[in-house]
């Protein structure tokens, strides 16, 4: 069976990447080797970020496909395989993928959403920025350093505190802004 995604030329789509070791933190330790992998990939293959966060074990992120070349799946194929052959060998990899020559990083496939509208783009990018509470890594989701949600605060899209309780919104020792 043979399994089929949509790819609308020109769509936004929402995507969660997982490591197959759900406990490795391989994503984090190795960021900037990610980052450089996507960035070659998308100088070769365009495409346009709108949302990213890195956890250690997973990722989620959400880009915009152009007209012309809405296939996702090849750039996603192609930023594995780079981040994959930047890093050393260390896992245990069975035969079966021996065979095909293929590593014990990632899991096999992706989720992918195709964004509907605005209302489902605000929810998908809200949910990148806090998965990192969520998951518990910290309180607040502007501490994860591994997330767009920083751009966003730059750019003034999103405030400082923005899903924070009002006891953690401003840094020990900062003033409130």
């Amino acid at each position: 069976m043979r399994y089929r995604r949509i790819k609308a030329p020109g769509a936004t789509y929402f995507f969660t990447v997982n490591l197959a070791n759900r406990t490795s933190s391989l994503l984090t330790d190795r960021v900037d080797i990610l980052r450089e992998a996507v960035r070659h990939i998308k100088t070769h293959h365009p495409f346009h970020i709108a949302a990213w966060v890195v956890l250690p074990d997973h990722m989620h992120t959400i880009w915009s496909m152009p007209d012309r070349d809405p296939d996702y799946s090849k750039r996603w194929r192609l930023i594995k395989q780079r981040f994959s052959k930047s890093i050393e060998r260390e896992e245990i990899i069975r035969p079966s993928k021996q065979r095909k020559g293929e590593r014990e990083i990632w899991q096999r496939r992706f989720w992918e959403h195709q964004i509907r509208d605005e209302r489902d783009f605000q929810t998908h990018l809200d949910y990148v920025h806090i998965n990192p509470v969520k998951h518990g890594y910290v309180a607040r989701a502007r501490d994860w350093p591994y997330s767009s949600i920083h751009r966003y605060i730059q750019q003034g899209l999103i405030t400082f505190d923005w899903a924070c309780k009002p006891e953690d919104a401003s840094p020990k020792g900062e003033a409130a802004r």
